[in-house]
């Protein structure tokens, strides 16, 4: 006699399952489907999609943030859907958490600040950055200054090294302003910079030049909006040695004192007319020599106030004499009728400027004694030769 089935809703595949999974029923006994959640034709349950991406994201330390909310809904679509991947959800979770205090504690620790500049120096097309500082030395892997930034090979400055930093700064924000105007502000500062690094001028040697890097088109997309200041040989395979830097790191109140009047000097100096020859334009070179007697005067009076050690307070009276003479002749150059007449006041000027004087008293501050070589560099007020081959 036929047993009914018992009351509730059928398995597909007919009213009575049979295989070595299932289990009769009868009185007493009640229906037990086969196979995990509801499953047709016993199919296994699907693997869920968000928790096989939950793992892939923790494995690989990627959005650590993502791979873990996607774990969480992952588990929570497990459990209402009766899917499989349970496990894959909680790696994932798992993984993703480590990740994200990874990545948390480089950001406090600057690991993040690492990274960003290592995504910018591959904006420059080389995937490196230039780290080297203000005051440190460096040797370019690719034996050049030339070209764009690069990573450089820190060396000591006591010895032989190819460029030494002595000033960086930023440029303004927005549009990419073009290489040509950023080549002219790079330009223009580093050369105002190098004064406050390399405060004595004497003590820079004529084969010394200033370099920079600047940002590329590329660069400026990832934020790099650094320019760097260094001083480098003239001759491309050339080296430097021993630091550069006078500064009020290096040196003395005394030299400091001596250094700042001097710079009172050359500053003016460094605003020379454009005009390679006196006569191309003589009433600008007059009120230049007017500009430099006035300098002249605030460097003695600066001199004259210091309290120099005994050993120097002689040397450097002498010295502000013999300016008291070069302002006379920057004066006597001032009011120049002819080119020819400025020469001679300019030539006798410039004798007293950097003269016996100014070495003594130099030599008894402990500063450098060798005057920089005329047109070392095109500045410091050089000026072009006349016609009859002066040159000055």
């Amino acid at each position: 006699m036929a047993i009914p089935p018992p009351p509730g809703p059928q398995q597909p595949g007919g009213p009575y399952p049979q295989g070595p999974h299932q289990q009769p029923y009868g009185p007493g006994m009640p229906y037990r489907p086969w196979g995990q959640g509801y499953s047709p034709y016993n199919r296994p349950a699907p693997v869920n999609g968000l928790a096989i991406t939950a793992l892939v994201l923790g494995t690989l330390c990627f959005l650590p943030a993502v791979g873990l909310v996607l774990g969480l809904i992952a588990l929570a679509q497990i459990r209402r859907r009766g899917e499989r991947g349970r496990g894959l959800a909680i790696g994932g979770i798992v993984m993703s958490s480590i990740g994200l205090a990874l990545f948390l504690t480089a950001f406090a620790t600057g690991g993040a600040h690492d990274f960003w500049e290592g995504v910018r120096g591959a904006a420059r097309g080389d995937g490196v950055t230039f780290s080297v500082r203000k005051g440190e030395c460096f040797d370019a892997p690719g034996g050049s200054l030339e070209g764009e930034a690069y990573d450089g090979d820190k060396v000591p400055c006591s010895g032989r090294h190819q460029a030494e930093v002595f000033a960086d700064f930023a440029l303004p924000g927005g549009r990419f302003p073009g290489d040509d105007t950023i080549t002219e502000t790079a330009d223009e500062r580093c050369y105002a910079l190098r004064s406050t690094y390399a405060m004595d001028s004497w003590a820079v040697p004529a084969d010394v030049d200033v370099y920079y890097f600047t940002p590329t088109r590329e660069s400026w997309a990832y934020g790099d909006r650094r320019v760097i200041c260094m001083f480098g040989n003239t001759d491309e395979e050339g080296t430097l040695t021993g630091s550069l830097r006078r500064d009020a790191s290096t040196l003395t109140g005394d030299q400091l004192a001596y250094l700042r009047a001097d710079a009172v000097l050359y500053g003016a100096l460094d605003a020379a007319p454009d005009a390679e020859y006196v006569e191309d334009d003589l009433p600008g070179h007059r009120r230049w020599a007017a500009q430099v007697a006035t300098a002249l005067a605030g460097q003695t009076r600066q001199l004259r106030a210091h309290s120099w050690p005994a050993a120097a307070r002689g040397p450097v009276a002498g010295q502000a004499s013999a300016l008291d003479r070069a302002r006379e002749e920057w004066r006597g150059a001032a009011a120049s009728a002819d080119a020819d007449t400025f020469y001679d006041h300019y030539d006798r000027a410039s004798a007293l400027l950097e003269g016996r004087a100014a070495v003594t008293a130099r030599k008894a501050l402990g500063l450098a004694t060798t005057p920089p070589s005329p047109d070392a560099d095109g500045s410091e007020g050089s000026v072009g030769a006349s016609d009859d081959g002066k040159q000055v």
